[in-house]
């Protein structure tokens, strides 16, 4: 197998931290593969342009340290500088431009900053404790409008005065109170009572008459009710509009587990709650209020004329469960499983998922669009809003019967101010469309690949798009004309994880990353041409290893979902004609394409496995069903069965090793991390005696405790579907275990409880079982980040195959 010489290829580079001349390569070993990883390199990070797009700027972390540091790199001499703090009080923010070009607006440590293009000339805006964000130009250029949580304000440029663009209060209107049966008898008896009510009303008209002639005043309060708190608030460009999404104020999100801190500062044990368990309750449904700031007046925009959102797609699980409910006796929980009227729905991406990202406003504010999802994950809606009848108007309906997928869900509009455009999976694979509002949808993409991270351009030309058109593991920068045209090809690094448009529209800012590299720092023009390297972030200490390059392989699939893609990992001198042992790494999350030309998130586990094939094992890394990247089918195969279409692609990845690499079949081990750990312990409780041994770290193993977002989408609530969580969970298969399992798990993880690994062992225990192991780490969440808790683990994954795996079975020992 071909070996990567990166030491050579790293000295053709910029090399801004790297010495000179690379040391000779140690051996590897677990310690130094487990090691702080600050030996390796380190990833550029958040890239921007300047505001005069002269410079990038971009983030690295800070050896020995959490601190990212940040760099200033001219593109034309590709010299980087780390600002110290005097440099950064003076740095800028990832800009953002008026319609003319005539000024930027930035954020930095918080606080707003205006720039005039022309002059150079640069004003802060603010300086206060809270942070802003989410800077934007009003649509006639004349203000800058901010946001401070969920408070917009407007800064007049020509006045230099910042006002707030509304007030909102969340609270009943004291003024407006009527008194009851007892008030109007004391202001019928008392004349000194109706004189002073009578002037605390004189006294109001005066001010809104005072109000309603001096624009200089702050805006009237909105009272909004004390029934309601918000999640997100958007300001129209124009500042006519502002659309609130709210949630009932008193929901109960249900009962959260906790989690217990045992190695504390303070020597005792410290409780921590956690999230909370899928089905426990549903998430807040979200409302939509539209306000007029210019007339003072507010509008609910009902959901309920949204098409299908009366449908129930759930119906006949809804009514098995309800079934078999009322056949137990448990009538009051059949009455909890009915259906609602109209399904509630979330915003997309609102502020309790990070903010913003669920509404777009046209840039002159004329237009309106949301994106809305039902809380059953069934359905996605894009609405516009029609502002003369105060209502929804759907323009874009995605149906699926397994769940709408967490990604592919940008949109917005052209800058004619008329034209939505979306991505969507209605063909099985995501897709760029256009919509003029009320017209016709058409396609500007179709094929089998993925397209994602579209960016117009300033000047509504034109589409950047990131996609695998060449194939499903290679990742580059396409671009189409915004109206419609070929897909052209702008970069060639076939590992693109990400870029940035210059100011002018005439360069890209690009990250990418290969199999041992970590992301790095390229320029060159948008419409394609030679890129200029501008950063060599990896240490001489890391490149001057010789690293497997992961062989590409294509794993035919017995069960008729076609290829499987997988990283082969094996010997330069292969010989087939010795039996050797093989292991399987799976990679987490489910949704996850690990099976690619960039650098992987797994880099330790990569390391591994170029150690086990020293040690004598090949590795296969497969990409299986419900993994990105392949589209919608591939995604949504293991709807309502999580762990068994990819536990027949892990079978026919043995099956190939055996078949094409002289694996012995008796000999395979198989390893992971929480979404690898599930299929570790679904492979060894779900197809007995086909490993011979499996490490399982932080692994769900019953999904009714994992949260809501992820497991519903997947197998629905377990109060409605509970045959999809019986059949998807590990702790379910407790009995069929025959082989060597070791379990490890962080104590302190929030994400994938540990209380799931401690389950799981307790039922080992209540069945007599042999042969496996726990092993629980103090100060781990569910990403390790101590290298003593990182080698701890893998010694004890290496002491396993080695044990178990490695040596030669007899026939009559079998497994």
């Amino acid at each position: 197998m071909r070996l990567l010489p990166l030491a050579a290829i790293a000295a053709c580079l910029v090399l801004p931290t790297m010495a000179a001349t690379p040391p000779a390569a140690r051996p590897l070993d677990l310690e130094t593969i487990m090691a702080n990883p600050d030996w390796i390199g380190q990833a550029v990070e958040s890239p921007y342009w300047s505001v005069d797009g002269r410079s990038l700027y971009y983030s690295l972390k800070r050896d020995g340290s959490p601190v990212r540091d940040l760099y200033r790199v001219d593109p034309a001499s590709g010299r980087s500088v780390k600002l110290d703090p005097a440099a950064m009080a003076q740095a800028e923010g990832p800009a953002v431009f008026d319609r003319k070009h005539q000024h930027a607006a930035f954020i930095l440590h918080g606080d707003v900053f205006l720039v005039d293009l022309a002059s150079g000339r640069r004003v802060q805006v603010t300086r206060t404790p809270q942070a802003e964000s989410a800077p934007q130009f009003s649509a006639d250029g004349r203000a800058l409008q901010f946001r401070d949580g969920n408070d917009w304000y407007s800064y007049d440029l020509a006045s230099a005065v910042t006002t707030p663009a509304a007030v909102l209060k969340f609270a009943d209107d004291p003024q407006a109170k009527q008194p009851d049966q007892l008030g109007e008898l004391q202001l019928k008896l008392f004349k000194t009572l109706r004189e002073i009510k009578a002037d605390q009303q004189a006294v109001r008209d005066e001010n809104k008459a005072l109000q309603a002639a001096d624009p200089g005043r702050a805006p009237a309060p909105f009272w909004l009710g004390d029934k309601i708190k918000p999640v997100d608030t958007e300001l129209s460009p124009d500042g006519r509009w502002m659309l609130l999404v709210t949630v009932p104020k008193d929901y109960a999100a249900g009962k959260a587990p906790q989690v217990n801190h045992y190695v504390t500062d303070s020597g005792y044990t410290e409780p921590q709650d956690a999230r909370t368990y899928v089905g426990r309750n549903d998430p807040a449904p979200q409302s939509l209020l539209l306000l007029d700031l210019s007339r003072h007046q507010t509008y609910p925009l009902r959901t309920d004329v949204l098409p299908g959102i009366k449908d129930d797609p759930l119906k006949a699980l809804r009514s098995q469960a309800v079934a078999a409910l009322e056949k137990a006796g448990k009538n009051d929980e059949a009455r909890e499983l009915k259906a609602p009227k109209v399904r509630p729905v979330r915003i997309i991406a609102s502020a309790e998922d990070g903010g913003g990202g669920g509404i777009a406003w046209s840039d002159d504010g004329s237009e309106l669009a949301i994106q809305l999802r039902a809380i059953d994950n069934k359905d996605r809606w894009i609405a516009s809003v029609d502002f003369r009848r105060h209502v929804l108007v759907s323009q874009q309906r995605l149906t699926d019967p397994a769940w709408i997928n967490w990604n592919f869900n940008d949109f917005g509009w052209l800058r004619d101010n008329r034209t939505l455009w979306y991505l969507s999976e209605q063909t099985g694979w995501s897709q760029l469309y256009i919509k003029p509002a009320g017209g016709q949808a058409r396609a500007l993409t179709s094929g089998r690949f993925e397209v994602s991270h579209p960016l117009l351009s300033d000047d509504g030309r034109w589409f950047y798009v990131r996609t695998n058109l060449l194939a499903p593991y290679s990742y580059d920068v396409y671009r189409l004309p915004a109206g419609g045209g070929a897909l052209t090809r702008i970069t060639h690094y076939e590992g693109m994880d990400d870029f940035k448009l210059s100011p002018d529209g005439s360069r890209l800012a690009v990250l990418h990353s290969a199999p041992y590299t970590f992301a790095q720092l390229a320029v060159q023009p948008a419409a394609g041409g030679s890129a200029k390297e501008l950063t060599d972030t990896m240490k001489p200490a890391y490149t001057a290893h010789h690293w497997i390059e992961p062989k590409i392989v294509q794993v035919p699939s017995s069960h008729g979902a076609g290829e499987i893609y997988a990283k082969y990992y094996g010997p330069a001198d292969e010989n087939d004609a010795v039996k050797r042992p093989g292991v399987l790494f799976v990679h987490g999350a489910g949704y996850l394409q690990d099976v690619t030309l960039s650098s992987t998130f797994y880099f330790r586990e990569q390391m591994f496995d170029n150690l086990l094939v020293s040690q004598g094992y090949v590795v296969l890394d497969m990409d299986y069903r419900a993994s990105e990247g392949y589209g919608r089918a591939w995604r949504t195969a293991i709807y309502r069965q999580m762990g068994h279409p990819e536990l027949e692609d892990l079978l026919d990845g043995k099956a190939w090793l055996v078949r094409h690499h002289g694996v012995d079949p008796k000999r395979v081990g198989i390893y992971g991390g929480s979404y690898g750990g599930f299929m570790t312990e679904m492979a060894l409780l779900r197809a007995p005696g086909e490993f011979a041994a499996g490490a399982a770290l932080r692994a769900p193993s019953d999904w009714t405790s994992y949260n809501d977002e992820y497991t519903s989408n997947i197998l629905n609530d377990p109060q409605l579907d509970p045959a999809a969580y019986k059949a998807s969970s590990p702790i379910e298969y407790a009995a069929n275990l025959r082989d060597p399992l070791l379990i490890e798990h962080g104590l302190i993880d929030d994400n994938v409880m540990t209380s799931d690994s401690i389950r799981l062992y307790q039922r080992f225990i209540e069945l007599h079982k042999k042969n496996f192991w726990i092993s629980l780490y103090p100060l781990e969440r569910h990403g390790f980040v101590h290298a003593d808790s990182w080698y701890d683990e893998y010694r004890r994954i290496d002491e396993l195959f080695n044990t178990y795996v490695k040596p030669v079975k007899s026939d009559a020992a079998g497994n």
